[in-house]
């Protein structure tokens, strides 16, 4: 795939990755540090037709873009943590009626306005369950400059394939960091968009939600001459409202299978000098920059320590950390926040001797903290 190169923020790029993927609407209010986001959309969507509208809050900002994807567009939020906790009844409502958009998370600390200005990966355990209820969240984390690019354009196309949210985690650090990334071209990007499945058949055939076991509905365009109901109350293969019991059972169920069914379509990682590991360090996101320079200092010392980076957070790749864990008898997760992977690492792992260096100040990791506690181990 050619490349090309650009210097920009995470945040920026994360904007400039959603129009070339064909996002035509974003609704949105500002909050610190995802505000960029908007920022760059309310630049970039005018000049191709599109929309941008700062709403009056992030709950207006989400039922916007839930009315835009009904209608058919390619269609983002942004936020920070709180609110995603303001979004998250119409998370739920876009999962229940299986409406495609992406939400990118630009994490900081928290709860409540936590550290507004500051460093925070506090919403992995947010991002698995945003809204209450039974479905399986797909949840990406940029891990680089580069992947605030590719990983936005990706949740677009998982969106529309799954029908459903799609989120993309950044935190302060990456969402502002400024630098070079080589990305793909916008040529190459449209080339590989996905579109969402459409039914063209006779109107009287259409049922959007009479599909198979581990199918995600089929969602025709508003206003383009197919009638069906959208609810969030459990519903029938029309979209109306049903308490019917082994109807709404298997509704819940395909909910769950359409992504448990189809992990292997979602799994995504990096692997950092794990070839001859003999102690596993976890890391993600901004953290993860932090763990690759601290390898290549216990790498100097003797140390034979490799990184395992998570890039699809949820579902995580389990099989994969099992078959590490497996083998490795030291493995060390760093994150900031008080352990919400190390849990995940822990499940996936079938271990409880699982160490990890947490930090919840609102200031980065460095490699030299990292490497003390390798060191330890």
């Amino acid at each position: 795939m050619a490349t090309r190169e650009i210097i920009s923020t995470g945040n920026q790029l994360a904007a400039i990755a959603a129009v070339d993927a064909g996002c035509k609407f974003f609704g949105g209010y500002p909050i610190t540090p995802s505000s960029e986001v908007m920022h760059e959309m309310s630049d970039l969507l005018p000049k191709i037709g599109g929309t941008a509208i700062q709403m009056e809050d992030e709950i207006a900002g989400i039922c916007a873009t839930i009315g835009a994807a009904m209608a058919g567009d390619r269609a983002l939020t942004a936020t920070s943590g709180p609110g995603v906790s303001l979004k998250a009844e119409n998370l739920g409502l876009a999962q229940m009626a299986e409406v495609p958009l992406v939400l990118v998370n630009v994490m900081r600390g928290g709860p409540s306005t936590g550290l507004p200005t500051r460093v925070s990966q506090g919403d992995i355990l947010q991002s698995k369950n945003p809204s209450h209820g039974d479905y399986k969240s797909i949840t990406l984390c940029a891990g680089s400059l580069a992947e605030c690019y590719t990983e936005t354009v990706r949740a677009f196309n998982l969106a529309d394939r799954f029908m459903q949210p799609v989120i993309v985690l950044l935190d302060e650090t990456i969402g502002h960091m400024h630098g070079k990334a080589d990305i793909p071209t916008a040529e190459d990007v449209k080339a590989g968009i996905v579109p969402r499945k459409r039914f063209d058949g006779p109107a009287e055939e259409y049922f959007p939600y009479g599909v198979g076991d581990d199918e995600p509905a089929v969602l025709n365009p508003m206003f383009e001459g197919y009638r069906y109901h959208f609810t969030g109350l459990h519903h029938d293969k029309n979209g109306f409202p049903t308490e019917e019991i082994e109807t709404c059972r298997k509704l819940i169920q395909r909910l769950e299978d359409k992504v448990a069914m189809h992990e292997d379509e979602l799994e995504s990682y990096e692997e950092f000098m794990m070839d001859d590991a003999e102690i596993m360090i976890v890391a993600y996101g901004s953290v993860s920059l932090a763990a690759k320079e601290a390898i290549r200092h216990l790498r100097e010392d003797g140390i034979k320590a490799g990184l395992f980076r998570p890039i699809t957070i949820w579902p995580s790749p389990a099989k994969k950390i099992k078959e590490h864990t497996d083998k490795i008898n030291k493995v060390l997760v760093v994150e900031l926040n008080i352990g919400q992977y190390h849990s995940e690492i822990q499940r996936a792992a079938s271990r409880l001797d699982i160490e990890g260096l947490f930090k919840v100040n609102g200031r980065p990791i460095s490699p030299y903290e990292i490497v003390n506690k390798v060191k330890e181990l």
